[in-house]
């Protein structure tokens, strides 16, 4: 059995390798900024492409400032002609390289350091000349922030270590202490903004799934309440057919035994379709949901609900066009839904305003304009759920129908919906006998 503390530098040493030594010259190009800032989105044209390329020219002017900061040391070794030439291209190059490969750039910055350092008499700064220092932070800057802030503690650690061998070398520690210390502090900074951008990123992320969530629950909670709905409907139609089932014999004077046994037929399957209906359907009932005492509202009842909205403060006028008919239950129900939540999102979001209703009977079907002005005082907090417009669209589809929500040209909002409603059909004369019979 090993040891913990020999697992210990195991795993120390395998994340060293994995991080600084597999693959340290990989081409890892540095990718183009992003131009959906909120400053740079104003940019056009060119402009704002070569915007995309600040971060390169970024590190660019470092590496010219690397020269300069080399070029500026007492020893004349590093002053004029091909000596300062090749030592300002070899103080920059490290930087440069972080760009395309920024682990192979740190060791670069570290042979290149220490060649300066065993080569050159820094004098009081040990080891590090101005030059050496400033490139050095800046590829650690760079190559910290392209990386994880566990290859930025390695690189501080082994910079360390190379800044103690050095001056244990030339036998001086005068500049090492200050500048691992400022290594320190700016690798610091770089890992607190690499925490900060990650937990950034986990709750965008983490935003985004709630609002999935939170739309999925609504339509289910919406499907919830059309299935409530529809089941009484249903529930009704069902309990009409047995009755007018098991009344219709009654009102055929000596009926044929034929017609007697298909009535009774009938009314066994409506009463076995009812109680399937409530067993299945009935799940969805909330256990404090009570059924309504009177039917489900139809766009008959549509008077009472636009005299409700004038109370609340709602300047509403309906206007229909085409030949009144009757149409099926669920498209009159959700029909009547439709225009309730359209009516009761301008009370919520356009006060002041006025509405219209507009309701058109076409051969093909049902259509629905609902249209609000602009606001004309401050809207409140809402106390709805937000979600309206999706429980419209759920009853739409639900219909086969279309629908658009949309801001109006003039301000204000419109709802437009068209629900298909398929041709009546002759009625069979078993079904016309069955309505004679209904009590």
């Amino acid at each position: 059995m090993r040891s913990p503390e020999f697992r210990l530098a195991v795993n120390v040493y395998a994340g060293l390798r994995k991080d600084l030594f597999h693959d340290a010259f990989a081409y890892r190009p540095l990718p183009r900024m992003k131009t959906d800032g909120p400053l740079t989105r104003r940019l056009r044209g060119r402009i704002r492409e070569y915007a995309s390329w600040t971060p390169h020219a970024f590190v660019g002017f470092l590496a010219f400032c690397s020269i300069l900061f080399g070029s500026g040391h007492s020893d004349q070794e590093w002053f004029g002609g091909i000596t300062w030439l090749l030592g300002g291209l070899l103080l920059a190059t490290p930087v440069v390289m972080s760009l395309v490969r920024p682990v192979g750039a740190f060791w670069l910055s570290c042979a290149v350091t220490l060649l300066s350092g065993t080569t050159i008499d820094h004098g009081g700064f040990g080891p590090w000349s101005p030059g050496t220092f400033f490139m050095h932070l800046c590829v650690l800057a760079v190559v910290g922030l392209r990386t994880r802030p566990r290859v930025a503690a390695w690189m501080w650690a082994l910079t360390v270590v190379l800044g103690l061998v050095m001056s244990s070398v030339q036998g001086s520690y005068g500049g090492t202490v200050p500048m691992v210390t400022v290594y320190a502090l700016v690798l610091l900074v770089i890992c607190v903004l690499h925490i900060r951008r990650d937990a950034e990123r986990q709750v965008s992320a983490e935003k985004s799934v709630t609002a999935v969530e939170r739309d999925r629950r609504t339509v289910l909670e919406e499907r919830t309440n059309i299935a409530r709905e529809l089941h009484d409907v249903v529930a009704h139609h069902m309990s009409v057919v047995a009755i007018q089932a098991e009344a219709a014999p009654y009102r055929v004077e000596n009926p044929p035994p034929e017609l007697a046994q298909a009535f009774v037929t009938i009314r066994e399957n409506a009463v076995a379709a009812l109680t399937e209906l409530r067993r299945v359907l009935g799940v969805v009932r909330a256990e404090d949901y009570e059924a309504p005492d009177a039917p489900q509202p139809t766009l008959a009842d549509l008077d009472s609900l636009l005299a409700n909205v004038r109370e609340a403060g709602l300047p509403v006028e309906k206007v229909i066009t085409g030949a009144v008919r009757e149409l099926p239950q669920g498209v009159e129900l959700s029909a009547y839904r439709i225009v309730q939540e359209a009516l009761s999102n301008t009370l919520r979001h356009a006060p002041g305003a006025a509405a219209r209703v507009e309701i058109g009977y076409v051969l093909g079907g049902l259509g629905l304009r609902i249209v609000n002005g602009p606001a004309t005082a401050e809207a409140g907090p809402s106390q709805g759920s937000g979600h309206g417009i999706t429980g419209m669209e759920e009853r739409v589809a639900m219909l086969g129908g279309a629908m658009t929500a949309e801001p109006g040209a003039a301000g204000g909002y419109e709802v437009t919906v068209f629900i298909p409603v398929a041709a009546a059909e002759p009625e069979p004369a078993a079904t016309s006998l069955a309505k004679d019979g209904q009590a």
